[in-house]
């Protein structure tokens, strides 16, 4: 069994944070692309879903190697954000109201995800640079949905 305590740890939740957020993400825009109009938008989306997903199977690979299995998000931010994307989307559906949605999603998860490089400073090279690049997709993905709003 692997040790939790020290650089091992950090890392461990350092992935498990990552994976965690990965799954909130995509299910935000699983949430929501069925509903976009314009198809540079939802290509835009499909393309932000696959790298996700990239990175998720390779965050995977590192925790299968921590034996451990990853986490999923936290069930109540999981339902918060669900009920709040059904009332705006009943409200109005249109496309500047899932990029305004996607650009509060990807602001959320660079700050948490912030959060969890300073908070995890232990952790090793590999999960400090994949939490690098999924603060990077987020960023680039609420900068490419100004467009829509």
């Amino acid at each position: 069994m692997t040790d939790k305590t020290g650089a091992d740890g950090d890392t461990v939740k350092l992935l498990k944070e990552c994976d965690a957020g990965i799954k909130m993400g995509v299910s935000a825009i699983d949430d929501v692309i069925d509903n976009v109009k314009n198809v540079d938008f939802r290509n835009l989306l499909h393309n932000c879903k696959s790298q996700h997903e990239k990175l998720k199977n390779e965050i995977l690979v590192l925790l299968s190697e921590h034996n451990d299995d990853g986490k999923n998000p936290n069930p109540m931010a999981k339902g918060m954000s669900w009920v709040k994307t059904n009332m705006k989307m009943a409200f109005d559906g249109d496309d500047s109201t899932i990029a305004d949605l996607i650009t509060d999603g990807c602001n959320m998860g660079v700050k948490s995800l912030s959060r969890y490089l300073n908070q995890y400073k232990s952790a090793d090279h590999k999960s400090r640079d994949i939490t690098g690049r999924l603060v990077r997709i987020e960023d680039k993905l609420a900068e490419d949905v100004r467009q829509f709003l």
